[in-house]
């Protein structure tokens, strides 16, 4: 429950007696166990892309068309924040993206997990060119940051309050245009 407390919160705002009562122990336990609660943070981190935001690589490897895996991605994206059950928006888009100086390095892991979806993206996109669905001189890494661009504004829009509705219109009009670029020649 670490996780949804950092989704909720955000690294800074969760406390360690927030998380050590939604984890049901004690500090000591949480430090004996993760070291630190940026220790804590980081496996939280992970546990999300394991869980919660594993359904974007599954699309990703289960879907054989790109422009069809990207769309499904952006769809169910706006579903996933918008549910009622789960914190607003994407945890690994919005818990940590500013912080205070002694706290830089948590960022910049959040960042660098962030920087690898981004190139996921970008060598699926790469996959889809070789494979033929994608035209070949589309520019991968451009189409990527306009793709996970999309999905963070979604993320951050959710949080501030768009409904499933209001972000299932933007990941249409979002994958129209991925569409267009993804299948032209």
């Amino acid at each position: 429950m670490a996780r949804r407390t950092f989704w909720r919160l955000g690294y800074e705002g969760a406390s360690i007696c927030d998380l050590t009562e939604a984890m049901g122990i004690t500090p000591q336990s949480l430090y004996a166990a993760f070291k630190s609660k940026a220790g804590l943070y980081r496996e939280s981190l992970e546990q999300y892309r394991r869980t919660d935001g594993a359904y974007v690589w599954n699309i990703l490897a289960e879907e054989p068309v790109t422009a069809i895996a990207f769309r499904r991605v952006l769809t169910q994206a706006a579903r996933q924040y918008a549910r009622s059950d789960l914190p607003p928006g994407c945890m690994m888009s919005i818990s940590i993206t500013s912080c205070a100086e002694e706290n830089q390095a948590v960022a910049a892991h959040a960042s660098k997990m962030r920087l690898e979806a981004l190139a996921r993206f970008r060598a699926r996109i790469e996959k889809g060119i070789e494979a033929g669905d994608v035209p070949a001189g589309i520019d991968a890494l451009t189409t990527a940051r306009f793709l996970q661009m999309t999905i963070q504004g979604m993320s951050v829009q959710a949080r501030d309050g768009a409904t499933e509705e209001d972000l299932l219109a933007v990941a249409e009009m979002a994958a129209d245009q991925l569409d267009t670029r993804l299948t032209s020649t």
